[in-house]
């Protein structure tokens, strides 16, 4: 396995490789766990060369987030990546000019809603990063994890929009046994915390079985979504929003019949926030023709 920290020896190490071989990529910021490794399996699956970057991207972090706090365990990393049979971890120190990006990327309406409404610019920072990272490595497949639904919503649109020879590919979310999805915030839950975080599945269950025998009454959603809301509340988990929305174009859902369509929760528990989604059971959902694979 080679550790790359410069781009010009990425780009080299590629260049005869990608002439013969399929690249598969898998991007991180690092503290890697299970979930990771699933889209790396996936990513050995499907191609030839896997690369995984690691690193902690600053211009999606907000004013008040936790850039500096945020986990870098790249010993760790490392180990799990070599265990995966990872054939390339690139792992640069810095990525912007040293007189800040001049140029970037924006995203539009995507970004209004569910999580890139609590974080603004947050969205911009992601696609002007993975943008640059597929510049670098130009990979044939790139591997997103539908936990950050709305990330993977938003990165297929901009290979669809730039006109970007990748093949988006979906990994589905990686949960405890418990059902809690797994994530690198899950270590900040307190033992009680921990124990009331497997709420927010078993609420994403019921809406969804609950949809599958409803009919299409926009009060009845409305109603039923207020009710999960309280329900959470009590609980003592503090939901910044519970919707649902339509797979491909996160446009809001008020009719209990639409498909394809997902639901989508975020909250705090304690101090730590936390984000999960659940494709409707009662839709067939043909994921090729919205986020899950796209060949351009």
């Amino acid at each position: 396995m080679n550790i790359i920290t410069n781009t010009t020896e990425l780009r080299r190490i590629l260049a005869p490789v990608r002439q013969r071989e399929r690249i598969a990529f898998v991007p991180t910021m690092g503290c890697l766990h299970e979930g990771h490794l699933s889209l790396i399996r996936k990513a050995k699956r499907l191609a030839d060369i896997v690369v995984v970057s690691i690193y902690v991207n600053p211009m999606q972090f907000g004013p008040n987030e936790d850039f500096d706090a945020y986990p870098r365990t790249f010993d760790q990393d490392r180990e799990l990546c070599e265990k995966e049979a990872v054939d390339i971890i690139f792992h640069p120190q810095n990525l912007y000019p040293a007189d800040g990006m001049k140029i970037s990327l924006k995203v539009n309406e995507l970004d209004n809603c569910l999580c890139g409404a609590a974080r603004p610019g947050h969205f911009d920072g992601v696609v002007t990063i993975v943008n640059m990272l597929f510049n670098i490595v130009q990979p044939d497949i790139a591997i997103f994890g539908e936990k950050d639904y709305q990330q993977l919503a938003i990165i297929n649109r901009m290979v669809n929009d730039l006109q970007m020879n990748i093949e988006i590919v979906a990994g589905e979310t990686v949960r405890e046994t418990d059902g809690l999805a797994m994530s690198s915030r899950n270590r900040y839950l307190s033992q009680q915390d921990r124990k009331n975080a497997v709420f927010l599945q078993e609420s994403l269950k019921k809406v969804t079985e609950k949809i599958k025998h409803g009919g299409d009454d926009k009060t009845s959603l409305k109603n039923m979504l207020n009710d999960e809301k309280a329900w959470l509340e009590s609980k003592n988990i503090k939901v910044e929003y519970l919707e649902m929305r339509d797979a491909a174009s996160l446009t809001l859902i008020d009719e209990l019949n639409h498909t394809p369509a997902r639901l989508f929760i975020a909250a705090k528990i304690g101090k730590t926030r936390l984000i999960d989604n659940i494709a409707l059971e009662h839709a067939t959902i043909d994921m090729s023709d919205s986020v899950t694979e796209t060949r351009v």
